[in-house]
């Protein structure tokens, strides 16, 4: 009998563990995507796209074989598994609140057919790094060194040359077009896109990645962030290429660390996707009035004044991308400064960025505000003018981004004149500390 193969956010054919399961035994393989209509409304334009993109590479790795359908999963997935009178149909697990749920249901209506998941898109999956009384981690550092303890799989054997793919149209199920909305993205989607750009960042980056990364002037990280979230390369495979005794790989080692930690945090907590994890910041006074609503429209369009604050938001609007360190300046920004709810900044990336993860958006924001796991101490304020001369020296991110400052000799504005086409600051930083000190203060 054959099986049926349904991918999700592991858009590839190489270390592919469900794609090797469904095709053991020499069975026939059917390949489908489920459009479901929630997800197309939450994604934003240039997610859409990079979908788009690697589905269509996937198609095309398939020679056409792969049925793309629009509609609810636990409706079309049975649909699909009764045409073909498929055996078992094959996943890499979701450890997401949404896609447990939306797994659960596919499950139950699927009957006495198994829904089998092999995999997941982690190194680590959620559940198997655990205290010794079988506790999940809220600390980033002891899950650390208990998640190399732990250890992971070299990268699995290509499932894809012995499977025997079934044409699309022996399952008379209605197919629909892969989405193509338009959007601009600066770097190629689909799998041969991540392998080549993770081999241009082996052969030209990762030896001074523990030096650069922070650096938002340089093209000191690796950019894998958008293929790991759709799955067009697994993280075994960016392992395997690593040696753990150098400082640069085991700095990146580290990142791929953070993000089995979040994976797992949001699966142990799945309400901190929109609520703090420290329940006792649910009391912090925030500010959401007119005045609050007219700060949060001058971030978002990058018009606070600040310039490494606004290269970072106009980098976001225009691009769908911005450097990880810019994102804790920007993030400290409206939660510090602007006294704005870390929800509101959350969403606004996960509507703009074409990597926008659930678990790593969520609580990278949670560690801004200090309301999360190995939270920034309340104290911590970043400075703005301070963080871009310390990461931005020459003030060329800044130059890249914030046009009107392009022919300034200090981009930062500690010694030039504003240019008259840049707005003032919004808000004074040194008086807003104060007052985040104070907020922070009457809840700790």
């Amino acid at each position: 009998m054959p099986s049926l193969l349904w991918f999700r956010r592991d858009l590839r054919l190489r270390d592919h563990p469900a794609l090797v399961a469904a095709a053991e035994g020499d069975r026939h393989v059917l390949a489908c995507f489920v459009l479901d209509p929630r997800l197309e409304a939450s994604s934003g334009p240039r997610r859409l796209q990079f979908l788009g993109d690697s589905l269509r590479q996937l198609k095309s790795d398939l020679n056409g074989r792969l049925l793309v359908t629009r509609g609810r999963p636990e409706k079309r997935i049975p649909q699909l598994a009764r045409a073909i009178d498929a055996s078992a149909v094959h996943i890499s697990e979701d450890f997401a609140p949404f896609g447990r749920r939306r797994d659960d249901l596919v499950r139950e209506s699927l009957g006495s057919v198994p829904l089998v998941a092999t995999g997941s898109p982690y190194l680590v999956s959620p559940g198997r790094v655990l205290k010794d009384d079988g506790t999940p981690y809220k600390v980033f550092t002891p899950f650390f060194r208990r998640w190399r303890e732990v250890g992971w799989r070299p990268p699995a054997e290509s499932g894809a040359p012995s499977a025997q793919w079934l044409d699309p149209a022996k399952a008379a199920v209605a197919q629909c077009e892969i989405p193509d909305p338009g959007a601009t993205l600066d770097l190629p989607a689909g799998e041969e896109a991540a392998r080549s750009q993770w081999q241009a960042f082996i052969d030209d980056g990762l030896h001074g990645y523990d030096s650069d990364r922070n650096r938002p002037d340089l093209a000191g990280t690796s950019r894998m962030s958008a293929h790991l979230k759709f799955g067009t390369i697994h993280p075994r495979t960016l392992v395997s290429d690593l040696n753990s005794r150098s400082r640069s790989d085991g700095a990146y080692l580290r990142e791929l660390a953070f993000r089995d930690f979040y994976a797992a945090v949001l699966h142990y907590w799945p309400d901190s996707a929109w609520w703090n994890l420290n329940r006792n910041f649910d009391a912090i006074d925030t500010d959401t009035d007119a005045t609050a609503e007219r700060r949060f429209e001058a971030w978002k369009a990058g018009e606070t004044g600040y310039p490494i604050v606004d290269a970072g938001m106009r980098q976001l609007r225009e691009a769908g991308f911005m450097h990880n360190r810019v994102r804790m300046i920007v993030a400290s920004f409206l939660v510090k400064d602007l006294h704005l709810p870390w929800q509101w900044g959350a969403r606004w990336f996960l509507e703009q960025l074409v990597d926008g993860d659930m678990a790593n958006n969520q609580h990278g924001w949670q560690w801004c505000a200090g309301s999360g796991t190995d939270a920034a101490p309340y104290f911590r304020v970043f400075n703005p003018v301070t963080q871009g001369e310390k990461f931005d020296p020459a003030g060329d991110y800044i130059r890249r981004w914030v046009p009107e400052l392009r022919d300034v000799d200090d981009p930062h504005l500690r010694k030039a004149t504003r240019p008259p086409a840049y707005p003032e600051p919004i808000v004074d930083h040194a008086a807003e500390r104060v007052e985040a000190l104070r907020r922070y203060g009457d809840i700790s």
